[in-house]
């Protein structure tokens, strides 16, 4: 089973890689919700944001193609939501780009979006290059969260790679047999594929799901949870929410004078 493409990084030996998920966890959850409310004229805020977060990212070791990889596939759906924004709203005068015409207000939507969302992505992978799924998982249930939620992302991570496991047999099946799909009335037999794919899928997780209730299964799983919370955590967890916070109220003394 080939499930390189999700946890790739997250058993690199860092510092970051070595705190208590529940330290990063509520340490960057803090962080983008702290992001996500600043007002989109502090400037100086964003790029303390974005000094915080480059520092980061070097102390994780994390590769920058690793990093810039995982943006760029997000970059994409950010840039279609918000880039016809400066097209539509008002205010804030106008600015002529040849035929077109966007006004300010826009364009400052069109930063704010584009600035927050690409800082909470960043956090987001800074979080899950550097800790493995179930560690995650774990802190969360650690920290409270309902048992309920933590059960379905558990089985939601495994079954992902049920699920690419089986379109990767179907796959090795079809090339062997020389076919390419390459013209449009082809695409009949790519549907049926995705048919018995998810008819596979769902059979061999029930299957799944028989083997652990004879295991056993109660709707709890078992859990042996290997960090402590200590010094390195608490100084983390303040780094990134101070320093934010910092930053931000330096902003607004720079935009009052």
């Amino acid at each position: 089973m080939q499930h390189s493409f999700l946890d790739s990084y997250s058993g690199l030996d860092s510092p970051l890689r070595r705190l208590d998920p529940r330290a990063k966890l509520a340490g960057l959850f803090i962080f983008v919700l702290l992001c996500v409310t600043t007002p989109p004229n502090l400037y100086v805020a964003f790029a303390a944001y974005l000094v915080l977060e480059l520092m980061l990212l070097f102390l994780s070791r994390l590769p920058w193609r690793h990093v810039a990889a995982r943006v760029l596939v997000v970059l994409p759906f950010i840039l279609a939501v918000a880039l016809f924004l400066p097209f539509f709203k008002k205010g804030g005068g106008s600015y002529n780009l040849g035929p077109l015409s966007v006004s300010g207000h826009g364009l400052l939507v069109l930063w704010n979006v584009a600035a927050k969302s690409t800082l909470s992505v960043l956090a987001v992978i800074l979080l899950s290059s550097t800790t493995p799924f179930a560690d995650l998982v774990k802190g969360m249930r650690k920290m409270r969260v309902p048992e309920l939620l933590t059960s379905l992302l558990s089985f939601t991570y495994r079954y992902i790679f049920v699920l690419t496991d089986e379109a990767q047999r179907m796959r090795r099946a079809r090339d062997s047999r020389g076919w390419k799909g390459r013209w449009l009335w082809q695409a009949r037999t790519v549907g049926h594929m995705v048919a018995t794919l998810f008819l596979r899928s769902y059979e061999r997780g029930e299957r799944v799901y028989a083997a652990m209730l004879a295991r056993g299964y109660d709707g709890s799983l078992p859990m042996v949870y290997g960090y402590s919370f200590g010094d390195a955590e608490w100084a983390f967890v303040c780094l990134v929410v101070l320093a934010p916070l910092a930053a931000r109220v330096l902003s607004y003394g720079l935009l009052a004078v």
